[in-house]
């Protein structure tokens, strides 16, 4: 539990370096702070991404836990539209990066210590970060995308985004068991290792304009009850009809209560779509998230 604990204290240490450059006028407002999220978006994060799936095992892709939790996510984005075309009146934009928060959690900085400590295999923390990147981030990046003119350009967009074609080249070397030479792979290892810091940086600095929940209350709010209950409790609901058990059972859980991954509020600053609502709803799950899997890991 240490270490899981190290994984969060990470995230809030690095987020506040990131407020406190900006405090002290080291990182810029608007443009120069967006600068970070698309050097992370176009080179860091697809860095990042294919060096950790090329080395990864392609067996476990296939495993039941990853089909619920892909089911849970799905569901769950589709009650956020549901309730937002209700409630919210939101544009595609505001309401894709409200679903995407809602569902789209952090597999990487907290996902793999929380499954290495919690669970005690990190086994499905890659195949869920394919999940995420190969089918889930065009449809995320397609909805951001006010640019992209018609369905069919949003779609070509997404899957040309970089992080996707990454996830893609990743899985491909992956399943054909070819080894990246280390020349190539470990520059891209450094580059990846960028990545986070420069996304959390980012978050940090925009914590200094508008405050968190000073706007997009209701959106913002949903997206966290969904992600930290609703998401979790839809997997329960899809692991038990698939007679799921035991540790299975409890890996679905744990992986659906993670918090908003940081890519989603990277996606929303690089298209300036739904920014806010990604920002608040990552800044509050990433701080109740922890009190979310104590209670399942106490229940199981």
């Amino acid at each position: 539990m240490l270490d899981v604990l190290t994984g969060f204290a990470i995230i809030f240490t690095v987020i506040a370096a990131g407020w406190w450059l900006a405090q002290k006028k080291v990182i810029g407002p608007g443009e120069q702070r967006l600068q970070l999220n698309r050097i992370a978006f176009h080179v860091a994060t697809p860095s990042l991404i294919f060096s950790s799936v090329a080395v990864s095992d392609t067996d476990a892709f296939f495993s039941p836990v990853i089909l619920v939790i892909a089911i849970a996510t799905v569901v769950t984005m589709l009650i956020f539209w549901a309730i937002s075309a209700v409630w919210f009146k939101q544009d595609a934009a505001e309401t894709m990066a409200g679903a995407a928060s809602s569902s789209y959690y952090n597999s990487v900085n907290i996902g793999l210590p929380i499954a290495t400590y919690v669970l005690g295999d990190p086994t499905y923390v890659i195949p869920a970060l394919v999940l995420q990147m190969a089918v889930l981030s065009p449809i995320v990046i397609a909805g951001l995308d006010r640019g992209a003119s018609g369905l069919l350009k949003s779609v070509i967009a997404g899957l040309k985004a970089p992080v996707v074609v990454a996830a893609f080249a990743g899985f491909a070397v992956s399943a054909s068991s070819w080894t990246v030479p280390e020349p190539v792979l470990a520059p891209l290892q450094i580059l990846g290792g960028a990545s986070i810091p420069m996304i959390l940086m980012s978050f940090g600095a925009s914590l200094t304009g508008e405050k968190v929940l000073q706007s997009q209350r209701l959106a913002t709010t949903t997206a966290t009850i969904l992600k930290l209950i609703g998401m979790p409790a839809v997997a329960w609901g899809v692991a038990s009809l698939l007679g799921l058990t035991g540790s299975d059972m409890y890996a679905a859980l744990i992986l659906c209560a993670l918090p908003t991954a940081q890519n989603v509020y990277n996606y929303a600053a690089t298209y300036r779509s739904g920014e806010v609502i990604c920002r608040d709803t990552v800044f509050l799950t990433t701080f109740l998230s922890l009190p979310a899997m104590l209670l399942i890991a106490g229940v199981f």
